[in-house]
């Protein structure tokens, strides 16, 4: 069971760094444009189009920081114990989907079986945090049944 999610939290590792791969493509192609550009006789377009670039800058800075967030609380799951209640690496099997607590990934597939990966923080994470084999909650309407935390 340790192998499946071992395969979970190595595609939420995998979601993570194509985050930050992405945001650090984005911000040094907004860097060489910003060395590209050269200032012309209509300052004030010269000007509109730094501070444009500026802004997407800062963006993808603080998408990079989010990001670098996600990873460090990824290298802090534990997935070996089996623990009795749903905790923060636990895989959660219920009569209305399978889940990885873990970071807000979502649907991710290991050997043609969906589970979503959820945070801890988010609306589902808080109720299943906590949560035991044969317990039950209600989310939108809908009742979960908890087949197995592991």
């Amino acid at each position: 069971m340790s192998a499946l999610k071992q395969q979970l939290l190595q595609q939420c590792i995998n979601y993570v760094q194509n985050k930050i791969d992405n945001a650090q493509q984005a911000i040094l192609s907004a860097q060489q444009a910003s060395n590209d550009d050269t200032k012309s006789s209509a300052g004030d377009k010269y000007e509109t189009s730094r501070e444009m670039m500026q802004q997407d800058t800062n963006r993808n800075m603080n998408q990079l920081s989010e990001a670098s967030k996600l990873m460090v609380a990824l290298n802090r799951i534990n997935i070996t114990g089996n623990a009795l209640k749903a905790e923060l690496g636990s895989l959660v099997i219920t009569t209305n989907g399978s889940f990885f607590l873990s970071i807000s990934a979502g649907a991710l597939t290991v050997d043609k079986q969906t589970y979503i990966a959820v945070s801890p923080a988010s609306p589902i994470g808080l109720l299943l945090k906590g949560q035991k084999q044969g317990n039950q909650f209600t989310l939108n309407g809908k009742i979960y049944l908890i087949e197995k935390v592991m």
